[in-house]
C-alpha cells in the first residue's frame, strides 16, 4: 500500500491513527502485542479505504466500518466458536486465546447479535 507506519507516544485513550495525506499510520509505542495488531488491522482498513477523520457522520460510518472489518479479519468463525466452547463465553480469556483485544472481540459479538437479530 505504500503507507509508513511508526510508532509514537500518543495521547491517552488513542492506539493510532492513519493520515491519508501522509500516507502514515501511527503507532501509541507502548502497545501489546494483541493490541497492536488490532489497531494496525484497524488503521490499515481506514487506509484501504483512504478515510479522512472521525469527527462527522462520514467520519463515524468509516469508524464504525473499520472495526466490524477488524474483526471479521482477525477473528475465524470456527476459532470463534472454540474459542467460546472452551471457556464457555468468558470474553478476556476469549480475546486472549483469539489474539485480539475486548474490543475486537465485543465488536466481534456484535455483529452476530446482529446478525441473530435479522
Amino acid at each position: 500500500m505504500g503507507l509508513r507506519v511508526e510508532e509514537d507516544c500518543l495521547p491517552r485513550g488513542m492506539n493510532g491513527y492513519y493520515c491519508d495525506a501522509l500516507g502514515l499510520i501511527v503507532l501509541h509505542d507502548k502497545l501489546n502485542a494483541r493490541q497492536r495488531l488490532c489497531t494496525l488491522q484497524h488503521e490499515l482498513i481506514h487506509a484501504h479505504y483512504h478515510d479522512i477523520g472521525c469527527g462527522s457522520v462520514i467520519g463515524l460510518r468509516a469508524e464504525l466500518r473499520a472495526r466490524r472489518e477488524t474483526a471479521l479479519t482477525l477473528i475465524s468463525p470456527v476459532e470463534y466458536q472454540l474459542a467460546e466452547a472452551t471457556y464457555d463465553g468468558e470474553a478476556y480469556s476469549m480475546a486472549v486465546e483469539l489474539g485480539v483485544t475486548m474490543q475486537v472481540l465485543k465488536d466481534y459479538q456484535d455483529m452476530l447479535h446482529d446478525t441473530i437479530r435479522m
